[in-house]
């Protein structure tokens, strides 16, 4: 094991419990440490904030999206019943405390990398959050027992802080004693690069600033200068490939081998890929799952439950060494192929036809070249007419099917479908829905309810986010 992986244990032991003690700790040990070593909070948050984004998934959006669907027939999750996402708030609300905690550290000993990353991954954390929630706690959050209740701030406030708090950071970041200050081996994401947290804050700024496309406040102008400062090569990506053990999406491929049936791919994202609904055969489908026992690729659909008995492979899911689901995959945040899609998105909607055309296929490209897919069948499915379409059969309906496939498992995807009107070829509801529409928002959890009830915004399942109006 690498001497990397063996700190970041120890740092998200000690952390992860202080994160979920330190408002109840009233009486504290004078001979103990009081300040947390700021490399060590930094191992953590860096971790930590990739693990949100598969929480989230993993909870909820994957199965919004049908990217996965469940083994059982009736699941809430597939069903768009209220679920308990304890689990995922919990833990975002782990990370932002520790990120409040390392930008006070950074502040008082004037550092300014940590300041700057500390603000981007609040961003970053806090916009995964209001994204599927609306309002949350912010504002009177983290102050310990001074405040057991906070109220929740506004959504779109929560946007609007969310938007500062990324231009702050990448002020901080562009001070001169910002190079070279982060402790190149507890960065999990970017190893210390000031310039590469600087790109990835521009890319979560492009992200944000496109989420409002159904608003008054969309400027695309703004999405594509955002996008010229972030990244230029996969290279940039926002991910993590070292774990503790193994990938989180790993370990589900492991369980479900193991009969813990989980992990398992919606028909939908299956029919996507294998030809049925667009008629080309997608060649990333190998790379994250394996033909049945037929010889075919075939989907789960949501509500129904598995067609078989789940031990025989009857069905595809998430399988131990793909690209996804590989001990050391790539546990992705934000990526050079979602930039090329949010330019193609944005240029196509400024009436730049040609500078979307040419985005939409990069993105298509380098997502294939990151997952290592030959070089045959990417040429194949890069030439396809109904791929390659040509600048004047360019729809913004392909822009997002391909920015689909590209985003597999990252929540961003439910904000877009949300952004469509759920406007995906052949996408329909869940079998046996509680709802008579489209899932627009998840559920409080019951870890706030029970302690902050009288704050928690009363909520639909159907109930839109101020952006997705």
């Amino acid at each position: 094991m690498k001497p990397i992986c063996i700190f970041s244990i120890a740092c998200l032991l000690i952390f992860g419990l202080n994160s979920c003690q330190k408002y109840l700790d009233i009486n504290q040990n004078p001979n103990a440490a009081q300040e947390a070593p700021i490399a060590g909070l930094l191992a953590n948050v860096t971790y930590t904030s990739a693990y949100n984004t598969y929480y989230i998934s993993h909870d909820a959006t994957s199965y919004y999206v049908q990217y996965l669907a469940s083994p059982n027939p009736g699941s809430d999750v597939d069903t768009y019943q209220p679920i308990d996402p304890s689990t995922a708030w919990s833990q975002l609300y782990n990370t932002l405390t520790d990120l409040y905690d390392m930008r006070k550290l950074a502040v008082s000993r004037g550092l300014h990398a940590y300041m700057g990353v500390a603000d981007i991954l609040t961003a970053y954390n806090l916009s995964l959050g209001t994204d599927i929630w609306g309002d949350m706690p912010y504002s009177q959050a983290f102050q310990g027992v001074v405040n057991l209740t906070p109220h929740f701030d506004d959504q779109q406030g929560l946007y609007d802080t969310c938007l500062a708090l990324i231009d702050r950071g990448i002020q901080y970041l562009q001070q001169p004693d910002a190079t070279g200050e982060l402790d190149a081996a507890s960065d999990f994401i970017h190893h210390g690069n000031a310039q590469a947290w600087i790109k990835t804050a521009y890319a979560l700024k492009a992200r944000m600033l496109n989420l409002v496309s159904k608003t008054s406040v969309y400027n695309p102008s703004a999405v594509l200068g955002a996008l010229a400062q972030a990244y230029d090569t996969s290279a940039d990506d926002a991910q993590i490939t070292e774990f503790a053990v193994r990938n989180p999406w790993a370990q589900v491929a492991l369980n479900n081998a193991g009969l813990l049936l989980d992990g398992w791919l919606s028909s939908y994202f299956i029919d996507a890929l294998d030809g049925k609904t667009y008629g080309v055969f997608d060649p990333r489908l190998p790379l994250i799952t394996d033909t049945t026992v037929y010889g075919d690729y075939r989907g789960t659909p949501n509500g129904a439950g598995r067609q078989s008995s789940g031990t025989g492979h009857q069905e595809c899911y998430l399988i131990e060494g793909k690209f996804y689901s590989a001990d050391n995959g790539p546990l992705q945040m934000i990526t050079f192929a979602e930039c090329k899609f949010i330019e193609a998105e944005a240029a196509f909607r400024s009436g730049d036809v040609n500078r979307a055309y040419q985005a939409y296929l990069t993105g298509i490209r380098v997502n294939m070249e990151k997952m290592q897919v030959p070089d045959t069948g990417m040429q194949r499915y890069l030439s396809d007419p109904r791929v390659a379409v040509g600048t004047s059969n360019l729809t913004l309906s392909l822009i997002m099917k391909e920015k689909y496939v590209a985003c597999f498992l990252n929540p961003v995807t439910w904000d877009d479908m949300r952004r469509m009107d759920y406007a995906y070829q052949n996408f329909q509801l869940p079998v046996n829905a509680a709802l008579s529409t489209f899932i627009r928002r998840v559920d409080y959890p019951s870890v706030e309810t029970t302690r902050n009830g009288e704050n928690v915004p009363a909520v639909q399942l159907s109930d839109h986010l101020w952006w997705d109006k």
